[in-house]
């Protein structure tokens, strides 16, 4: 990580060597803080950054603040001026990923929610890959469960919920795999261990239902539009048994930082013919296309840093 580069901490841009808290915050000690992952990406030919999706990102961090009791003195408008400018700050020209933060700042012993100050924070680094083999990943169906709403909100992002997500993602690399697949308490596919899941049966694009304890994705949302007005395709969002992903057609994760990665196994059977399928093809492309402003369709989505 490049510390010589900018983030905003407690009210201004600071270099980042400068944005530290307190070993006894409470954000630290308890994992009360909630987090958003958004990307800009560089469009080579207009030479210029662009932020996909930041209104519906930040409304999402907000959302997820409000189930934490959190309070912060910035909109959605705020929070995307805010990264316009710390983007401009330091003229990234290439794709980046953005992480904004609200935690309970105060330090000191004691679980509790109510009657700590909040604050807001955020940095960039250089996009680097989330998984690597994007293209023809191998996922086991993990032994571990997603948490249920009625624990942590799954539809959240909390930071503290996330040792669930490093539970499943280390015991899936450490026997071999990309990734996993997690079922929810009811036995039906949950989620990946940060990446929301579709699969095609029949030609229709299934996905779980955002009731099924998962994040309410926003590359997920983009991914259903897409599919519906671009490629024609009929998109239904049902609980998926775990023996329905063993006879997909085909098969794709999607998140911020993962964007659209193709499932070819699943515990070492193969999902449709073991290669990625044309619907995955051209959704990867098309979404390519969109997020780099080069669909003039789709260009509100993207925000310009100017």
């Amino acid at each position: 990580m490049d510390y010589t580069k900018h983030a905003f901490f407690e009210g201004k841009n600071v270099p980042l060597s400068e944005a530290n808290i307190s070993i006894a915050t409470h954000g630290f000690l308890y994992g009360t803080a909630v987090f958003g992952g958004m990307r800009a990406y560089w469009n080579e030919e207009k030479q210029s950054l662009f932020v996909f999706r930041p209104y519906d990102h930040f409304r999402r961090l907000l959302n997820s603040g409000k189930m934490m009791s959190m309070t912060i003195p910035y909109d959605e408008e705020a929070l995307i001026q805010l990264s316009l400018d710390l983007l401009k700050t330091d003229g990234w020209k290439q794709d980046i990923y953005l992480r904004p933060t609200i935690y309970k700042a105060d330090v000191g012993i004691g679980v509790r929610l109510h009657e700590l100050r909040d604050e807001f924070c955020m940095f960039v680094i250089a996009y680097e890959p989330y998984v690597k083999n994007d293209t023809n990943a191998h996922v086991t169906i993990s032994s571990w469960r997603r948490i249920d709403d009625n624990v942590i909100p799954a539809r959240g992002k909390v930071a503290g919920a996330y040792a669930n997500s490093a539970l499943i993602k280390t015991d899936a690399n450490r026997a071999g795999f990309d990734e996993a697949i997690v079922l929810d308490n009811n036995g039906h596919v949950s989620e990946g261990s940060a990446m929301n899941i579709f699969m095609v049966r029949d030609g229709v694009l299934v996905t779980p239902p955002i009731t099924d304890n998962i994040l309410e994705g926003i590359t997920r949302h983009s991914m259903i539009e897409i599919a519906r007005k671009e490629l024609n395709l009929e998109v239904v969002e049902r609980s998926i048994d775990r023996t329905e992903v063993f006879i997909a057609e085909e098969m794709f994760m999607t998140g911020t930082a993962a964007q659209i990665v193709a499932v070819t196994k699943v515990d070492h059977r193969p999902v449709g013919s073991g290669a990625m399928g044309p619907i995955t093809t051209k959704l990867r492309n098309t979404f390519d296309d969109i997020v780099r402003a080069k669909n003039p369709k789709y260009l509100h989505w993207n925000v310009e840093v100017k």
